[in-house]
């Protein structure tokens, strides 16, 4: 049995053409409406990431905020915000955790002794706002040398899983845990201990 199309059913072929037409204008009339939301919205984002930004370096001036401390030869740098001291210039070599750990308890940076690894609340301050950056995110005009593009390993170890331990991300200032084999900067600092949670 064969089915047998009206002629009067089938649209010409101009016609046909004309539709398919049709329907790419209005698909392509919705992609570019779409694409103008998302970047305005991107655009948007960007805007108020900055305006963040600015706030916070206005709150946070670094030549008043660090001062380099004659008393430690010039190597190291007092955190006025914080009452932290930290070294004006952290070891650029990567180390595992312990490393870093034993690193700072032999520190005698300034010809002081005395350092160790910051808690993470104390590395998250020298960071602002969390941005996508492809340089560390410590304020402008601050007096540090030789920051590295990573993360810097931080004192706490996890207590349900004694392998791993935090760090702290320099660019947005997240926390997060890895194993303690592997290997990042070390930036020691002195001064009372702020407690994470």
């Amino acid at each position: 049995m064969h089915l047998k199309v009206e002629s009067s059913m089938r649209l010409p072929p101009v016609t046909r053409s004309r539709a398919i037409v049709v329907t790419l204008v209005v698909i392509g009339a919705f992609c570019l409406l779409a694409y103008t939301q998302i970047k305005s919205h991107t655009q948007g984002k960007e805007e108020v990431i900055a305006t963040i930004i600015k706030n916070w370096q206005q709150a946070h001036p670094a030549a008043q905020r660090f001062v380099i401390l004659a008393d430690f030869n010039n190597e190291a740098v007092l955190d006025k915000d914080t009452s932290l001291i930290w070294e004006l210039s952290p070891m650029t070599t990567s180390v595992t955790w312990n490393e870093a750990r034993a690193t700072c308890l032999t520190r005698a940076t300034g010809g002081q002794r005395g350092w160790r690894l910051p808690a993470p609340a104390e590395m998250r301050s020298l960071v602002g706002p969390a941005v996508d950056s492809p340089i560390p995110n410590i304020p402008p005009g601050h007096p540090f040398m030789n920051i590295q593009p990573t993360s810097y390993w931080t004192v706490v170890p996890e207590a349900n899983q004694p392998s791993y331990a935090r760090y702290v991300d320099a660019f947005l200032g997240n926390v997060l845990s890895l194993t303690k084999l592997y290997t990042y900067p070390v930036w020691c600092v002195r001064g009372p201990i702020k407690q994470d949670d």
